[in-house]
């Protein structure tokens, strides 16, 4: 019996080989335990506590008091609206840009992707200077008689998240509809469907999915947002805000309030994704997608009409950007904008905030260096050496997807504000928030790469004596970089955006672009504010423009 015994710990000690993979692995899994999981379970346990003893009042207070429950209802306005609009628009516009044979496509492509990944607090501080109380497009039709709302208040944040992100509606929906295939909807025409009919019960049941998918997205992201309803609300408050002041309040913090509120916020994410879900396991179905419907050719009324529409939405979705570069090079008159080309915006934030500026870009390009490296470990064990490990790690990193910004950072500041590990107003913890919060676009990217290489090649590698460990680094490594790149670009560019977990964060010494952008419009100097503006504006176009080199000039993906 003692034999046996010996033998089935052998057999397990040879099972587990301690080798780099599983170092990863572990390592992997310890980082998003200390800088994920502990932090959220600090906020859960602080949000039963009230004055130091265990209570449920600000889950009562929640719940009966207007004040509290009154901003999630303007959330879900606000969210269920922009989602609505949102889809509106994006199914129309990946509709016409994947089943019709309308010139600019590259270029229109390009010029939707740039709206989703500009900052959605940059395009409310755009349409303020447009539609705002002293607004060019407010005293223009105001001089001409006609008195229209200014963009504050629920309207204008529904607006701004509609125009920000109905590209997610468009990246899902026109990557679903490539792969619809021709014959379910040839079958439908020989039945006598027409086309808004075939469309309505055959072409939109197949990629509710995906749709819905996109549709979370959209949801989720103005749920999160920090900046637009700060900037536009003026004294409505929205879930993230109200968190936000409980737990930074002049008039002295809320920290338990803040941590229930921070828990809601999760808790409504995390049912939101579940739900969608649920829904998509009820109306899924399969396609061969052998047969990829053709583009349509339209008679020239038609093309003239299609992209009439596409012109005017992607025209709109660019003013904010072409409004922030514009008023960057005029001179300004204290909050009034003149006439005059000046480069004083400009010359006034090299003197005024350059630190900011440094800071930014440096951390970063810290977070994308962690988020590369990490991006090419653990996507590897989670495709390659896939177990209950690897899929728990993979679970944990896909996390943040859910957590709104302003949440993680509360989380991290009421976890790393004591000893033994103090973090809080350091850049160290920005850093960290950027790496959990951005590491998912990493990891995808990665991983969709790395399922594109045949595992024989790495086979044919060890089989003429390269070691495991060689082979990864000198071939697989090698093949996943453009993927990886690709993936890390854009995090990066949503990295040096990132407002939501930065504006809970910074500390004077660490602040960035987009916390002193948001600083300078509250203090009306809106000049530099579109100089800083406009500086991310650049970053996002000059790294669009290397993701497409890197994909190979096939266009630019989600």
């Amino acid at each position: 019996m003692q034999t046996q015994t010996n033998v089935v710990r052998t057999k397990r000690a040879k099972r587990v080989k301690w080798d780099f993979w599983n170092v990863v692995i572990i390592a992997g899994l310890l980082f998003m335990l200390l800088f994920l999981l502990y932090p959220l379970f600090n906020i859960l346990v602080k949000s039963f506590y009230y004055e130091g003893k265990f209570s449920l009042e600000t889950y009562k207070d929640f719940f009966t008091l207007k004040y509290y429950y009154g901003a999630l209802l303007n959330s879900f306005i606000v969210c269920i609206s922009a989602t609505f609009f949102a889809t509106l628009i994006g199914v129309p516009v990946a509709y016409i840009m994947t089943r019709f044979d309308i010139p600019f496509k590259g270029l229109i492509h390009i010029l939707i992707i740039l709206t989703l990944l500009s900052p959605p607090f940059i395009g409310a501080y755009s349409w303020i200077l447009m539609l705002g109380n002293n607004g060019y497009v407010t005293n223009f039709l105001h001089d001409i008689g006609i008195n229209v709302k200014s963009i504050y208040g629920l309207h204008g944040m529904i607006w701004v998240f509609t125009i920000q992100f109905y590209p997610h509606i468009y990246l899902y929906v026109s990557g679903a509809l490539k792969t619809v295939d021709s014959s379910l909807e040839e079958a439908a025409e020989s039945l006598g469907s027409q086309r808004w009919r075939k469309l309505r019960t055959v072409t939109l049941p197949l990629i509710f999915p995906t749709l819905s998918t996109g549709a979370l997205m959209v949801f989720m992201a103005s749920f999160a947002d920090f900046g637009t309803p700060m900037l536009l609300g003026q004294g409505i408050k929205v879930l993230p805000i109200l968190a936000y002041e409980q737990f930074i309040s002049e008039m002295g913090s809320n920290p338990a309030m803040a941590s229930t509120l921070s828990i809601i916020l999760l808790v409504i994410s995390t049912s939101i994704l579940f739900l969608q879900r649920y829904l998509v396991t009820r109306k899924s179905f399969s396609m061969s997608s052998m047969r990829p419907p053709k583009v349509i050719k339209l008679r020239p009324l038609q093309k003239f009409f299609a992209l009439a529409f596409i012109f005017i939405v992607v025209g709109i979705s660019m003013i904010p950007q072409a409004t922030v570069i514009t008023t960057s090079f005029l001179k300004t008159n204290g909050p009034v904008f003149t006439n005059q080309f000046s480069l004083d915006s400009y010359r006034e934030i090299l003197f005024k905030v350059p630190q900011a500026i440094l800071h930014t870009f440096t951390y970063s390009s810290i977070a994308i260096v962690i988020m590369v490296i990490a991006g090419l470990l653990l996507s590897y064990v989670t495709v390659r050496r896939s177990s209950r490990l690897t899929s728990l790690l993979d679970a944990f990193i896909m996390i943040p997807y859910v957590i709104p910004g302003t949440v993680l950072g509360i989380s991290l500041i009421i976890a790393f504000n004591k000893p033994p590990m103090v973090l809080t107003g350091t850049w160290i913890i920005l850093v960290i928030a950027y790496v959990i919060r951005k590491l998912p676009y990493t990891m995808r990217s990665s991983t969709a790469i790395l399922y594109q290489i045949d595992k024989s090649v790495e086979e044919a590698s060890i089989s003429l004596g390269v070691p495991p460990m060689k082979t990864f680094f000198k071939t697989t490594a090698v093949l996943m970089l453009p993927g990886v790149l690709s993936g890390a670009i854009l995090s990066w560019v949503t990295t040096i955006n990132e407002l939501s977990s930065t504006i809970v964060l910074y500390a004077g010494h660490t602040a960035t672009i987009t916390v002193t952008i948001y600083r300078e419009v509250f203090t009306a100097n809106f000049g530099t504010a579109a100089a800083l503006a406009s500086i991310l504006s650049f970053c996002t176009i000059l790294s669009l423009i290397v993701v497409n080199l890197l994909s190979g000039k096939k266009g630019i993906t989600m």
